[in-house]
């Protein structure tokens, strides 16, 4: 019996799966303590399934503890040991910015303050040492943190990610002068080239793990007093860790929750489709996109956060804030906004009655007929369209419009953010999203869906039976994982078979401890030699090098439309990851017994239409015209006019566009 529970920031999903069948429950998350949402969520889906804590074998879960903190700048406070001289590089950073012409445009402060960094003496080179390391440095450099008190310690010399000596030799004696004080060592964290990146990725690390830490040690010990295994964490790669691990780096885990996501719209690809999609997961406060190739989330080994840079590898997720708790508002210069700004769980959309004045995209949809007045969202919400009506005509009154004019307005400001975001992680990476389904989840994804396809030219939906906890059936789907990579600069005259075969075989034993029955996956990082950027190319423990510079010339055609015929190519980097077998929970449709049909006024395109109302789980093979709306347990479908859809054996509804349809 199979136990995930994922935190979002409206709701916390959780699924039970027992080996035939699937269970779901929802809880408002409990912001500043968000293990008690995760109790409960526990509580409501084994009551559920009638199951006890006894029974379950697995607890996997997906948490935003790490996110929020890094967004929120609530980490601990942390000293940064650098290099002397090199004090500055956090703020120095890249000379690269978002916004080409906005040459005054804020950066994120740092996360270590200028007080709290201490340079050390000594220096490691690309060809060895510089710079003896003083014998008494250590020492001087760990009486200096234990005066200043910290909470945390991040280290990052210079090229220690070819001879750690320096590095050891200094957290060695902050761990002796401070026992208990967490210590992140950019070698251990990231053992590659580029010191922005490998410091603030090391900085992160520290600044997150105890907070963490504190937070997992929390939620293992309620679990286990409740009967229920000790908790597996979601890592941002799409691999799972114990608690334990998991909890000593914390800059694995910033998007642990997304990262269960992505997993689950792989799972769901394979099943009802051909297992190439664009999952778009839609909750209470953000919208998550990522593209799923051969059934699996495509990976990045770095991204920004918040304008910080963490080179670690996670599922490459796209966010972007619009979600169903997303607050629309009249910027000064007289025109309309959605979001970044979210309702969140407290108090949430003016029409969940729990205090909220402002409107919301929720809100929007209520009134515009896609959700039923009077209704229960899942975790137990009723729907008040008096208070929805309230909220959207105090932003109409500005805007000049009517409150159903001004309700359509803020579904459309919603969709084109969420627009661009599908466009990021396809169109802009050469990816033509007419070719693949979009795979909507989260409790508000499924009804936008149908909206942002047509805007793609997109013409097929893939929406899960479970699609409002799907992050929590993603967690049921993965298996262990550990990843480690490193910088080797070897050039096109030292890529030999037996050399490289050595390199992959140490990484290996950094991280093969307790990974029985591991599937291994190998990346080459390569480029010509000169250019500043490298290309991944996947292949075996022991390649050929003639190989690995065909695969090389063919990312490069792929990706810039040409290649450099008999150019030098070095190779850069190494990537291992080791992944166990993961679960592969069969869904299965519902019977259909239990559905309800209905009817009710809906707005699509400036116009109400009678639009067919089906409540419930339809069973396999059961076929449906838009305009329809499917008010699924845990989020709602909305077919405009012009969409047909039907159950598979796996309870997804397919739908696609009927003029299609009519073509073929």
């Amino acid at each position: 019996m199979l136990l995930g529970v994922d935190v979002g920031g409206t709701f916390t999903d959780a699924a039970l799966f027992d080996g035939a069948r699937l269970c779901t429950a929802k809880a408002p998350t409990t912001p500043g303590d968000e293990a008690a949402g995760v109790l409960e969520a526990i509580d409501a889906v084994t009551a559920k399934a009638g199951a006890g804590a006894a029974e379950i074998d697995r607890f996997v879960h997906g948490m935003t503890v790490a996110t929020n903190a890094l967004l929120e700048e609530r980490g601990a406070r942390t000293v940064l040991v650098t290099t002397r001289g090199f004090e500055d590089v956090l703020e120095i950073a890249r000379q690269n910015r978002p916004e080409l012409y906005r040459l005054c445009a804020p950066k994120p402060a740092p996360l270590v303050a200028g007080s709290d960094r201490i340079g050390a003496a000594g220096r490691m080179g690309p060809r060895g040492e510089v710079e003896p390391l003083p014998s008494a440095e250590p020492g001087r450099i760990a009486e200096a943190i234990a005066e200043l008190e910290p909470e945390s310690v991040a280290v990052s010399l210079l090229f220690s990610y070819l001879d750690p000596d320096h590095e050891e030799r200094i957290a060695e004696a902050i761990r002796e002068r401070s026992p208990g004080l967490h210590v992140s060592v950019s070698h251990d964290v990231l053992p590659r080239f580029r010191e922005y990146e490998r410091t603030s990725t090391t900085v992160i690390d520290a600044y997150l793990s105890p907070l963490l830490k504190g937070y997992l040690e929390a939620l293992a010990e309620a679990a286990v007093t409740r009967g229920l295994p000790e908790p597996e964490i979601m890592r941002s790669s799409g691999g799972v860790a114990p608690w334990s691990e998991a909890s000593r780096q914390g800059a694995w885990s910033v998007l642990s929750g997304p990262a269960g996501g992505a997993v689950g719209a792989g799972l769901v690809a394979r099943l009802s489709g051909n297992g190439n999609a664009v999952g778009i997961d839609m909750g209470g406060t953000s919208c998550d996109v990522c593209v799923i190739e051969d059934g699996q989330a495509k990976l990045t080994e770095s991204r920004e956060i918040s304008g910080r840079v963490i080179q670690l590898p996670m599922v490459d997720v796209h966010t972007v804030g619009a979600g169903g708790g997303s607050i629309a508002w009249v910027d000064h210069g007289g025109a309309p906004r959605v979001g970044p700004r979210s309702a969140g769980a407290d108090p949430g959309p003016a029409c969940y009655g729990k205090g909220g004045e402002e409107p919301t995209v929720t809100d929007a949809n209520l009134l515009l007929g896609r959700l039923a007045s009077g209704s229960n969202l899942a975790g137990d919400v009723e729907l008040d369209a008096d208070a929805a009506s309230r909220a959207i005509s105090e932003v109409g009154s500005k805007l000049g419009l009517s409150e159903i004019e001004t309700a359509a307005g803020i579904v459309r400001l919603a969709n084109a953010e969420m627009v661009r975001a599908l466009r990021v992680v396809t169109v802009n990476r050469g990816i033509d999203p007419r070719m693949l389904a979009l795979l909507p989840f989260g409790g508000a994804g499924p009804m936008h869906a149908a909206e942002l396809a047509e805007d793609l030219g997109m013409t097929r939906l893939v929406c899960p039976r479970s699609g409002g906890v799907l992050s929590a059936l993603g967690l049921l789907a993965s298996g262990r994982r550990r990843d480690t990579a490193r910088t080797v600069m070897l050039g096109a005259a030292e890529l030999e078979a037996d050399r490289i075969a050595g390199l992959v075989s140490e990484l290996r034993e950094t991280i093969a401890e307790g990974m029985t029955d591991a599937h291994e996956t190998v990346t080459y990082e390569l480029r010509y030699e000169g250019q500043s950027f490298e290309l991944d190319v996947e292949s075996s423990a022991e390649p050929v090098p003639s190989e690995l510079v065909h695969g090389f010339e063919e990312a490069h055609r792929k990706r810039y439309g040409f290649d450099v015929e008999g150019a030098p190519v070095e190779l850069v980097a190494i990537s291992l990851a080791l992944a166990e077998p993961a679960p592969n929970p069969e869904l299965e449709a519902a019977d259909g017994s239990a559905l309800e049909r209905g009817s009710r006024q809906v707005h699509f395109d400036g116009e109400w239409h009678e639009t067919d109302v089906i409540r419930g789980e339809p069973a396999a093979g059961e076929r449906f015209e838009g305009p329809a709306v499917f008010e699924l347990p845990e989020s709602t479908l909305v077919l405009p006019p012009g969409w047909s859809a039907e159950v598979d054996e796996h309870g997804s509804v397919l739908a696609e566009m009927k003029e299609v349809n009519e073509q073929l």
